[in-house]
């Protein structure tokens, strides 16, 4: 079914995730039909593929199809909203983020920031915490007159929390966009986007979906169809003739030459992945919760350390705080540790989180995962760390 060296544990699904042989095999047949005759499939088979395509993925992430956007990966995603949102911001505007956003996005917000005049606003949620709400509070008190847009993770990245984000949009919208950066969502936890109702939710289809390299989307509520624009602007820029549904679509269907195969199969993907379990995508998700929660006691245990968000903020990732880094910052964005853990088998993430010294360690867990590699795993841990 995987790809996957069976000389190495991997507990680091969250980060690329990984493609199931059949899946790939999808894939191959779409890239045959497209090189055996480029010019035909791009002017006469992509287009209505994709559509076909978007349907399926609205389907999964229940949204209208109108405002799905297919893009490379959720960091696109977020590009594309701060270029379109960008100009309208004034000196002194605000973006408000958290602490625990995603390094490349926060980046990318702070060039917008700069670029315009405008403030970057970080909330600092705390790690460990005590419940959801706790970060519902801190964002809702940061936003101010001068907030413009406000960017939240659904799970966020080096700390694998899932966000309260109904309750933080229901707050804020309409009246204030909310863009949600849900890199980690689909797959991990249940979407209903429609129900949702933020301007704007991008995620990788990548990670827990299983779907090839450079699959993502872009969801955009009605409203704000006319003023999203992708990162490429290619021929339907002056498309006077299309209504601002259609515009958007021409836009992010067609910036260039590309390969759009992981495109088309995330629909395989979707279905491969949902048969891995009897009860579909639900219990697989919910097999995948269980198993990272049982991960996690168990590294935690073996290093005396209690559990640092309560179970309904853990999804398939989970982050064990470990002991600070006793050696000297190299600059490094990942800790000397996680170098060592790889050269023993073990593909895992541990992060210098919020700062150096201080580290987290990030499981994933999936469908191919058992507890007897969280078991090795946390015996190795205890014996680097002291």
């Amino acid at each position: 079914m995987w790809s996957l060296s069976p000389e190495v544990a991997h507990l680091n699904h969250g980060s690329f995730g990984a493609v199931p042989i059949p899946v790939q095999e999808h894939q191959a047949a779409w890239r045959a039909r497209l090189e055996a005759n480029p010019t035909r499939f791009v002017d006469t088979e992509l287009l209505p593929a994709l559509d076909e395509a978007r349907a399926e993925v609205a389907r999964f992430v229940r949204c209208d199809p109108a405002g799905l956007a297919f893009v490379r990966n959720a960091s696109q995603g977020v590009a594309s909203v701060l270029r379109s949102i960008a100009p309208t911001l004034a000196p002194g505007d605000e973006i408000v983020t958290t602490n625990q956003d995603y390094n490349a996005v926060r980046q990318m917000m702070g060039h917008a920031a700069d670029a315009w005049g405008a403030v970057l606003r970080v909330v600092e949620i705390p790690f460990p915490i005590d419940s959801p709400s706790t970060v519902t509070r801190l964002v809702l008190e940061a936003v101010g007159e001068r907030t413009r847009l406000v960017v939240v993770d659904h799970v966020t990245s080096p700390t694998a929390l899932v966000y309260p984000v109904d309750d933080i949009v229901s707050a804020l919208e309409p009246d204030l966009p909310v863009l949600v950066d849900g890199a980690h969502g689909p797959g991990q936890v249940p979407l209903d986007l429609s129900r949702l109702g933020a301007s704007w939710y991008t995620g990788n289809f990548h990670k827990w979906v299983c779907a090839p390299k450079g699959s993502a989307f872009l969801a955009t509520r009605a409203d704000r169809l006319g003023q999203t624009i992708p990162t490429v602007v290619s021929h339907a820029w002056r498309s006077a003739h299309l209504d601002d549904d259609a515009r958007y679509r021409a836009l992010f269907d067609w910036t260039g030459t590309d390969d759009c195969t992981g495109w088309l199969t995330v629909p395989e993907a979707i279905r491969v992945v949902g048969a891995l379990e009897p009860g579909g995508w639900p219990a697989l998700m919910q097999r995948n919760h269980e198993m990272v929660i049982a991960a996690r006691d168990i590294v935690g245990a073996r290093l005396g350390v209690g559990p640092a968000a309560p179970d309904e903020m853990i999804a398939s990732m989970a982050a064990v705080p470990l002991p600070d880094f006793p050696g000297e910052d190299d600059g490094d964005l990942l800790s000397p540790l996680h170098r060592r853990l790889l050269a023993d088998g073990f593909e895992s993430i541990v992060g210098f989180w919020p700062g150096w010294p201080h580290q987290v360690l990030r499981l994933s867990a999936f469908h191919y995962n058992d507890l007897d590699q969280y078991r090795a795993l946390a015996d190795r841990v205890s014996e680097l760390v002291g």
